[in-house]
C-alpha cells in the first residue's frame, strides 16, 4: 500500500502530472495540456496552480506553460537557461532557476533537480533555441512523501544514487522507447532505484511510442513487491 500522506498525483498524460497538497497547493509537472491528445476534456480548465516544474522545454513538455503563467502566476522551476528565455517572455520574477545537485523550497514543495539523459531547446516562433539541459526531479510533498520524476531520460547508473540519497517512494518513469528508455531499460532503472511503486509515462500518445505497460510487467516479474500504477489519464493516487 503506497501511502502518500494526503497528498494526491493525477496523470494527465504523457508526461504531465498535478501534484495536490492536503491543504490544496497545486504544481503540474511539464504542463502540455490543451493540446495533449491524452488529456482528458475534464482536465484541460487548470482552476489552481501554484506552482510549474520543467523538466526540460520540448513542446510536449513545455507545453501551455507561457498561457498557464500568464493566467495563474505559479512560481516557475526550471533550469537556468530555460529561465533566461522565460526571462525574456517578461517570466524573470515568476520563474526560479535551479541547477542539477541543488534543492530549493517552492511553496509547500521541497524540490531537487537531477540529471536527465535527452536534449532540450526551445521552439521560439520557429527559431530553435537554446534551453541548458534536460532534467529530472525529486519533489517532497507535505508529510515526507517522496517522488522522482525521471524526464525525458536514457537509463543511467546514478539512478542508484538517487534512489541511496533521496529513497523516492513513487517514480514516473518514461518507458515509450525510441526518444527515452524502453520498458526493459525502465525496469532497470527500478532495480537501480530501490523503489515499490512507479507509475509509467511517455508512452502511447504517439504510434513511435511503442513501449507498453505489458512489456514493463513482463520485465519486472523478478522484482519482490513492485507495484506498477498504469493510471489512465484522469485518474490519481
Amino acid at each position: 500500500m503506497l501511502d502518500t500522506k494526503g497528498n494526491r498525483i493525477t496523470y494527465f498524460g504523457h508526461s504531465t502530472f498535478s501534484l495536490t497538497t492536503p491543504s490544496g497547493h497545486t504544481a503540474l509537472i511539464d504542463p502540455w495540456v490543451t493540446t495533449n491528445p491524452m488529456c482528458p476534456a475534464a482536465l484541460k480548465d487548470v482552476e489552481r496552480l501554484n506552482v510549474i516544474f520543467l523538466t526540460h522545454a520540448h513542446g510536449d513538455h513545455l507545453g501551455d506553460l507561457l498561457a498557464l503563467a500568464k493566467q495563474h502566476k505559479p512560481k516557475i522551476v526550471a533550469i537556468f537557461e530555460t529561465y533566461l528565455w522565460l526571462a525574456s517572455k517578461g517570466f524573470e520574477k515568476e520563474t526560479s532557476p535551479m541547477g542539477k545537485g541543488g534543492s530549493q523550497s517552492v511553496g509547500e514543495f521541497q524540490v531537487t533537480m537531477t540529471h536527465a539523459f535527452h536534449s532540450n531547446s526551445i521552439d521560439d516562433n520557429g527559431v530553435m533555441v537554446y534551453g541548458g539541459e534536460p532534467a529530472g526531479y525529486v519533489i517532497r510533498m507535505p508529510g515526507g512523501f517522496t517522488i522522482y520524476h525521471a524526464g525525458d531520460t536514457a537509463l543511467f547508473g546514478d539512478m542508484k544514487l538517487i534512489g541511496e540519497l533521496y529513497k523516492p517512494e513513487l517514480a514516473l518513469l518514461p518507458i515509450g522507447d525510441r526518444f527515452t528508455m524502453g520498458p526493459r531499460e525502465a525496469a532497470h532503472a527500478i532495480r537501480l532505484l530501490g523503489v515499490k511503486h512507479v507509475i509509467p509515462m511517455h508512452y502511447a500518445t504517439f504510434p513511435f511510442l511503442t513501449g507498453t505497460v505489458d512489456d514493463l510487467r513482463n520485465e519486472t516479474g523478478d522484482i519482490a513487491g513492485l507495484r506498477i500504477h498504469a493510471l489512465k489519464p484522469g485518474e490519481s493516487l
